[in-house]
């Protein structure tokens, strides 16, 4: 009974990617088949790019997803971990999206080249993140406001009762 917990990872791990492995190659096959056989009069070196493009932005993030799912053994074979949470965010959740963001712009390009430019929001979103995380850096904080008169002579006046030992009643809006 020990490493059950363990097992069940192992076993759920070993079947999302062989689900996202399906869902990688379903997608390249149809591509295939659409946009080189049954489209081949339109099919040119730019489609090539396309699909070469689209194998390398499967591969990295599913090598890396492959990588974080693997579990961990001591040297005589006994189950220590069951690899990483698949269902879980943070990097893990982003690879799954480059994945899948993949797959509809591989699929939807048969439809218009135009669907290439929807891989802009990965970028996008990356400096969406890293604008909030170097806002957090650079902010001075709250603390060094400019305040008007009125709040100013109301806070002297609560620190100076507040000093005296007397109940400070506030306003509640």
């Amino acid at each position: 009974m020990a490493n059950q917990g363990a097992k069940k990872r192992k076993e759920e791990n070993a079947r999302h990617m062989a689900k996202l492995r399906r869902l990688i190659i379903a997608s390249n096959v149809v591509y295939f088949v659409v946009r080189m056989l049954i489209f081949y009069s339109s099919f040119t070196w730019k489609h090539w790019i396309g699909l070469v493009i689209t194998s390398l932005a499967y591969a990295f993030p599913y090598k890396q997803l492959d990588q974080m799912a693997k579990p961990s053994v001591t040297d005589d074979g006994e189950l220590l971990d069951g690899g990483f949470d698949m269902t879980t965010g943070g990097i893990c959740g982003y690879l799954h999206d480059v994945i899948y963001i993949t797959c509809f712009v591989q699929l939807a390009s048969i439809i218009s080249g135009k669907f290439w430019y929807a891989y802009l929001v990965i970028p996008a979103f990356g400096v969406y993140k890293a604008s909030g995380l170097i806002r957090g850096f650079m902010s001075q904080g709250s603390e060094g406001g400019v305040e008007d008169e009125k709040s100013r002579k109301k806070r002297e006046k609560m620190e100076r009762k507040a000093s005296r030992g007397q109940v400070v009643k506030t306003r509640t809006r």
